[in-house]
Protein backbone atom coordinates (compact mmCIF):
# COMPACT_ATOMS: atom_id res chain seq x y z
CA UNK A 1 0.00 0.00 0.00
CA UNK A 2 1.81 3.30 -0.81
CA UNK A 3 0.62 6.76 -0.32
CA UNK A 4 1.79 9.62 -2.75
CA UNK A 5 -0.92 12.19 -2.38
CA UNK A 6 0.09 15.60 -2.50
CA UNK A 7 -1.95 16.17 1.11
CA UNK A 8 -0.35 14.12 3.34
CA UNK A 9 1.93 14.75 5.36
CA UNK A 10 5.93 14.48 4.86
CA UNK A 11 7.14 11.70 6.87
CA UNK A 12 10.52 12.43 8.18
CA UNK A 13 12.34 8.98 8.68
CA UNK A 14 15.68 9.35 10.99
CA UNK A 15 18.13 6.67 10.56
CA UNK A 16 21.27 6.76 12.89
CA UNK A 17 22.65 5.13 15.95
CA UNK A 18 21.56 5.17 18.97
CA UNK A 19 22.35 8.08 20.98
CA UNK A 20 23.00 9.75 17.61
CA UNK A 21 20.18 12.65 18.20
CA UNK A 22 17.08 11.25 16.40
CA UNK A 23 14.43 11.83 19.08
CA UNK A 24 15.87 15.00 20.11
CA UNK A 25 16.17 16.62 16.90
CA UNK A 26 12.51 15.34 16.45
CA UNK A 27 11.17 16.84 19.11
CA UNK A 28 12.65 20.02 18.52
CA UNK A 29 10.89 19.42 15.42
CA UNK A 30 7.67 18.66 16.30
CA UNK A 31 7.66 21.89 18.73
CA UNK A 32 8.18 24.15 15.45
CA UNK A 33 5.84 22.69 13.73
CA UNK A 34 2.73 23.16 16.49
CA UNK A 35 4.01 26.61 17.35
CA UNK A 36 2.97 26.98 13.60
CA UNK A 37 -0.58 26.07 14.27
CA UNK A 38 0.21 22.78 12.66
CA UNK A 39 -0.48 18.79 13.25
CA UNK A 40 3.02 17.05 14.26
CA UNK A 41 3.04 13.18 14.96
CA UNK A 42 6.35 11.65 16.48
CA UNK A 43 6.58 7.95 16.34
CA UNK A 44 9.39 7.38 18.47
CA UNK A 45 10.72 3.73 17.91
CA UNK A 46 11.37 2.67 21.30
CA UNK A 47 7.80 4.14 22.07
CA UNK A 48 5.89 2.37 19.64
CA UNK A 49 7.51 -0.76 20.20
CA UNK A 50 7.23 -0.48 23.76
CA UNK A 51 3.23 0.34 23.40
CA UNK A 52 2.45 -1.82 20.22
CA UNK A 53 4.92 -4.58 19.41
CA UNK A 54 6.40 -5.55 22.87
CA UNK A 55 6.13 -9.12 21.16
CA UNK A 56 9.04 -8.49 19.08
CA UNK A 57 12.60 -8.28 20.15
CA UNK A 58 15.93 -6.55 18.58
CA UNK A 59 16.90 -9.86 15.74
CA UNK A 60 17.17 -8.73 12.67
CA UNK A 61 14.21 -10.11 11.70
CA UNK A 62 12.04 -8.60 14.48
CA UNK A 63 13.97 -5.03 14.32
CA UNK A 64 13.02 -5.63 10.27
CA UNK A 65 9.53 -6.62 11.52
CA UNK A 66 9.33 -3.41 13.83
CA UNK A 67 10.53 -0.93 11.06
CA UNK A 68 7.17 -2.51 8.72
CA UNK A 69 4.74 -1.89 11.16
CA UNK A 70 6.21 1.43 12.10
CA UNK A 71 5.82 2.62 8.17
CA UNK A 72 2.41 0.86 8.11
CA UNK A 73 1.22 3.52 10.64
CA UNK A 74 2.84 6.54 9.14
CA UNK A 75 0.64 5.95 6.51
CA UNK A 76 -2.61 5.61 8.51
CA UNK A 77 -1.63 9.11 10.23
CA UNK A 78 -0.38 11.08 6.85
CA UNK A 79 -3.94 12.61 6.38
CA UNK A 80 -3.67 13.20 10.06
CA UNK A 81 -1.12 15.69 10.76
CA UNK A 82 0.89 18.35 8.67
CA UNK A 83 4.44 16.10 9.36
CA UNK A 84 5.20 13.27 10.59
CA UNK A 85 8.49 12.87 12.20
CA UNK A 86 9.88 8.94 12.82
CA UNK A 87 13.16 8.75 14.69
CA UNK A 88 13.64 4.93 14.71
CA UNK A 89 17.47 3.29 14.35
CA UNK A 90 16.13 1.83 11.27
CA UNK A 91 19.57 -0.09 10.76
CA UNK A 92 18.85 -2.04 7.84
CA UNK A 93 19.15 -0.70 4.02
CA UNK A 94 16.86 -3.03 3.35
CA UNK A 95 14.55 -2.27 5.72
CA UNK A 96 14.84 1.68 4.86
CA UNK A 97 14.04 1.03 1.28
CA UNK A 98 11.01 -0.95 2.06
CA UNK A 99 9.62 2.04 4.18
CA UNK A 100 10.20 4.22 1.81
CA UNK A 101 7.91 1.68 -0.69
CA UNK A 102 5.10 1.34 2.03
CA UNK A 103 5.22 5.31 2.84
CA UNK A 104 5.50 6.63 -0.66
CA UNK A 105 6.24 10.26 -2.52
CA UNK A 106 6.08 11.90 0.86
CA UNK A 107 9.38 9.77 2.50
CA UNK A 108 12.33 11.96 3.71
CA UNK A 109 14.96 9.47 4.83
CA UNK A 110 16.95 11.89 7.07
CA UNK A 111 20.54 10.24 8.42
CA UNK A 112 21.41 11.34 11.74
CA UNK A 113 25.19 11.07 11.21
CA UNK A 114 27.33 10.23 14.77
CA UNK A 115 30.20 8.23 14.79
CA UNK A 116 30.23 4.80 17.65
CA UNK A 117 32.59 6.72 19.15
CA UNK A 118 30.45 9.59 19.59
CA UNK A 119 27.84 7.71 20.60
CA UNK A 120 29.76 5.82 22.96
CA UNK A 121 30.90 9.06 24.08
CA UNK A 122 27.69 10.30 24.74
CA UNK A 123 25.97 7.23 26.19
CA UNK A 124 23.96 8.53 29.25
CA UNK A 125 22.39 5.02 30.07
CA UNK A 126 25.43 3.21 29.71
CA UNK A 127 23.91 0.91 27.34
CA UNK A 128 26.92 0.77 25.00
CA UNK A 129 29.34 0.11 28.09
CA UNK A 130 26.66 -2.89 28.37
CA UNK A 131 26.69 -4.38 25.28
CA UNK A 132 30.03 -3.97 24.74
CA UNK A 133 30.87 -6.35 27.90
CA UNK A 134 27.87 -8.81 26.41
CA UNK A 135 25.30 -7.62 29.01
CA UNK A 136 22.83 -6.72 26.29
CA UNK A 137 22.70 -8.97 22.91
CA UNK A 138 21.21 -8.05 19.40
CA UNK A 139 22.74 -4.30 20.12
CA UNK A 140 22.66 -2.23 16.87
CA UNK A 141 25.98 -1.26 15.44
CA UNK A 142 27.90 -3.08 18.32
CA UNK A 143 26.50 -7.23 18.13
CA UNK A 144 27.96 -8.42 15.02
CA UNK A 145 24.52 -10.27 13.91
CA UNK A 146 22.88 -6.19 13.85
CA UNK A 147 25.14 -4.29 12.16
CA UNK A 148 24.55 -0.29 11.49
CA UNK A 149 24.32 0.01 7.88
CA UNK A 150 25.14 3.88 6.54
CA UNK A 151 22.60 4.96 4.25
CA UNK A 152 24.25 5.13 0.99
CA UNK A 153 21.74 8.03 -0.40
CA UNK A 154 19.74 9.47 2.24
CA UNK A 155 17.38 12.82 1.60
CA UNK A 156 19.52 15.15 4.32
CA UNK A 157 22.23 14.18 6.22
CA UNK A 158 22.06 15.80 10.03
CA UNK A 159 26.07 15.57 11.40
CA UNK A 160 25.66 15.85 15.28
CA UNK A 161 29.31 16.12 15.64
CA UNK A 162 29.25 19.01 13.64
CA UNK A 163 25.71 20.36 14.34
CA UNK A 164 23.80 21.80 16.70
CA UNK A 165 20.34 20.33 17.86
CA UNK A 166 18.84 23.87 16.65
CA UNK A 167 21.36 23.91 13.76
CA UNK A 168 19.53 20.34 12.69
CA UNK A 169 16.00 21.27 13.58
CA UNK A 170 16.67 24.36 11.78
CA UNK A 171 17.75 22.64 8.29
CA UNK A 172 14.17 20.42 8.73
CA UNK A 173 12.04 23.53 9.24
CA UNK A 174 13.48 25.18 6.09
CA UNK A 175 12.88 21.73 4.33
CA UNK A 176 9.39 21.58 5.51
CA UNK A 177 8.24 25.17 4.90
CA UNK A 178 9.89 24.87 1.36
CA UNK A 179 7.53 21.35 0.89
CA UNK A 180 4.34 23.61 2.38
CA UNK A 181 5.16 26.44 0.27
CA UNK A 182 5.54 24.42 -2.48
CA UNK A 183 2.12 22.98 -2.16
CA UNK A 184 0.11 25.84 -0.91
Amino acid sequence: MSSSAENDALVFWFTGLSGSGKTTIATSVADHIRKMGKQAKIFDGDDVRNILHRHLGFTPEDITENNRLIAHICVQHQKKADCILVPVISPFEKTRKEARTIIGGRFVEVYVKASLDEVIRRDVKGLYEKAINGRIENFIGISGNVPYEEPRDPDIVLDTEKLTVKACASALMTYVQKDWKRRG
